[in-house]
């Protein structure tokens, strides 16, 4: 009955299992919705970085911006000399793009925006310098130096820290204990013991070994070892003729030098990684001292630039005082009649005034910040906060005198001390070393090694001094016999292994370092004709410039003897001829508020095209 109940129930599991098939049974989860609400509210809540950090002063603590209605300010005299002074104190994160480009972007969106590993702060030069390897200094078993015998490229080294380090010594040190207790396959007597002194079954051991050793790379390429070895033997081989005491120790120390004869061999091939790494810190100077160049640069172009704002802005007050003084006779004098179209006239050109005037102080949109815009840009550069009661008034002279410069001596500090040309040669210089790495890849590589040792054996480690050699006796140290230097050793090994056959991988990469090198080189061309190039259109923009400086100039003098005949009229009230004395005396405001305004332009553009000949040379920073 049993064994028939036991029959069914195994027939019951496997229908069972053959109904429900492979189908698995749907897990079930708390809080489960059909629509995942609960797992999208959970995975999509933002969350906020609890950040110990207060931000600065000149952040927290700016007051409300100036502005057409808040002129709650005083001003602040300022020298051009200061400006720069203030912005190289202060710089952290400099606040300048790359290149030689002017920045007509709006550089508060810019360092807002941009990626951390695309801004440029004063720490940069000193991360590259201490950059690193994330491999260790390889060893093999024996506590030697083991060399990558690659070829060494530029962007696979960190600084020259880290690449003089592969010349630092190594030390290691291992431990290890074996115990053995086995059968041996030898004759035994009837009792089951081995016949065998040599062999007893079954046999039992106890081995130990230790190793200290110090391992160094040479500047030639070779590896220089010192070694410690501590062997300790126990085991149960009868004392007599197989063994004269029950344990012994070996001492052994041991000087190996291994050295390549040809594939890395030489300082030369040996120092290419930490020159390749001096270069990349040199690299990274001339890029922080581009950047630097341009934040000077851009704090020169916001002086002149808040200057003029200033002029543009006391040129705009001047025409809307002068034009509403004349709406206010003309309304007085000759509002009636055929005068009013005049009158309507004069009240255009006021407002049109008015308007000049707001948007010279406040701005008018992108690429028009106005007087209060500039000088807020001019207090980001500096690092100052954005407001803080005080508004920036350059006081330096711009230069407005033609300059001269000799173009030899231009053209000759371009191809000498221009950062970009700089760069580029540095570049070339890293592609040289590149090439006579790849050269060196394709010897084969023979390693010649050769080591001597001193070895000491003894029944104990130390042992107590004047004990007879061992094994007499037995009880004289290992320490002790290798200090008398009865015992010394010496191996030599030849290792030869050539590059594969066909050394394709060799000859592939001579043959990519070859062409990077001749790229090099024509980028190199290439960037000295436009750096002349560009030179000359400062050159000629500079005398162009001044022209019109001069034109515009004259032009605002001849419209302001104009303004001043024709208002002269006007207040004298000559009725007979008073739309055209209106006319032309709006019509010579307005000019000379024009003339006034491009002046002003070009008195700021001649400066700062020669801040831009002086970025360009190398000596902006001088």
């Amino acid at each position: 009955m049993k064994r028939n109940l036991t029959r069914w129930l195994v027939g019951l599991q496997i229908v069972s299992v053959a109904l429900t098939g492979c189908a698995p049974t749907q897990p079930f989860f708390y809080g489960e919705r059909g629509d995942l609400a609960h797992y999208i509210d959970r995975v999509q809540r933002i969350e906020y970085p609890d950040l110990d950090k207060e931000p600065l002063p000149e952040v927290s603590q700016s007051m409300e911006p100036l502005s057409l209605d808040n002129q709650n300010y005083e001003y602040l005299d300022l020298t051009l000399e200061e400006a720069i002074s203030y912005a190289l104190s202060n710089v952290q994160v400099i606040k300048a793009l790359p290149g030689t480009q002017r920045q007509n972007a709006d550089i508060a969106s810019i360092l807002l925006a941009s990626p951390v590993a695309q801004l440029s702060t004063v720490f940069d030069p000193a991360i590259v310098a201490n950059t690193t390897n994330s491999q260790p200094l390889a060893l093999d078993g024996n506590g030697n130096r083991v060399l990558a015998r690659g070829a060494s490229r530029a962007n696979q080294v960190g600084g020259v820290e880290d690449a003089l380090s592969e010349f630092d010594a190594q030390v290691s040190a291992f431990l290890a204990y074996n115990n053995t207790n086995r059968a041996r396959n030898v004759g035994v007597d009837s009792d089951g013991k081995s016949s065998n002194i040599f062999n007893p079954t079954p046999f039992l051991a106890d081995d130990g070994n230790a190793q200290l050793a110090i391992s160094k790379r040479t500047a030639t390429g070779g590896v220089a070892t010192a070694r410690s070895q501590t062997v300790y033997s126990s085991n149960n081989i009868p004392l007599g003729i197989a063994r004269a005491v029950p344990t012994d120790y070996t001492q052994i120390f041991e000087a190996q030098v291994q050295h390549p004869l040809m594939r890395g061999r030489g300082t030369l091939m040996n120092r290419i990684p930490i020159v390749l790494a001096r270069i990349n810190e040199d690299v990274a100077l001339v890029d922080y001292e581009e950047r630097i160049r341009n934040l000077v640069r851009e704090v020169e172009f916001a002086y002149w630039d808040l200057y003029a704002a200033y002029w543009n802005f006391e040129t705009a007050r001047t025409a809307r005082d002068s034009s509403a003084l004349a709406y206010k006779i003309a309304r007085a004098k000759f509002n009636q009649g055929n005068a009013a179209n005049g009158v309507a006239q004069a009240a255009a050109t006021y407002h049109d005034f008015e308007a000049q005037f707001k948007a010279a102080l406040a701005g008018s949109g992108p690429g028009e910040p106005g007087l209060l815009g500039r000088e807020r840009n001019m207090r980001l550069l500096l690092g100052w906060a954005a407001t803080d009661g005080r508004l920036i008034r350059p006081i330096d002279k711009p230069s407005v005198g033609l300059a001269k410069f000799d173009w030899e001596s231009v053209k000759a500090e371009i191809l000498t001390r221009n950062l970009d040309l700089r760069k580029m040669k540095w570049s070339i210089k890293q592609r040289q070393l590149e090439l006579i790495s790849a050269k060196n890849q394709i010897l084969p590589e023979v390693n010649l090694s050769l080591t001597y040792r001193w070895v000491g054996v003894g029944g104990q480690l130390f042992g107590n001094g004047n004990n007879p050699p061992f094994p007499q006796g037995g009880s004289a140290g290992a320490f002790e016999e290798l200090f008398g230097g009865n015992y010394q050793e010496g191996a030599a090994r030849l290792d030869f292994i050539p590059t594969a056959l066909g050394s394709r991988r060799q000859l592939t990469d001579i043959s990519r370092a070859q062409m990077d090198l001749v790229r090099s080189h024509r980028i190199l061309e290439a960037k000295e004709e436009s750096a002349v190039s560009l030179a000359q259109d400062y050159w000629l923009k500079l005398n162009g410039i001044h022209d019109q400086m001069t034109s515009f100039f004259q032009a605002y003098q001849e419209n302001d003897r104009l303004v001043q005949i024709f208002q002269t009229k006007f207040e004298m009230g000559d009725s007979s001829n008073q739309d055209f004395i209106i006319d032309n005396l709006l019509r010579a405001s307005q000019q000379r508020a024009r003339a006034g305004l491009n002046y002003n332009l070009r008195v700021a553009e001649y400066n700062k095209y020669m801040v831009e000949l002086h970025a360009l040379k190398g000596s902006l920073l001088e």
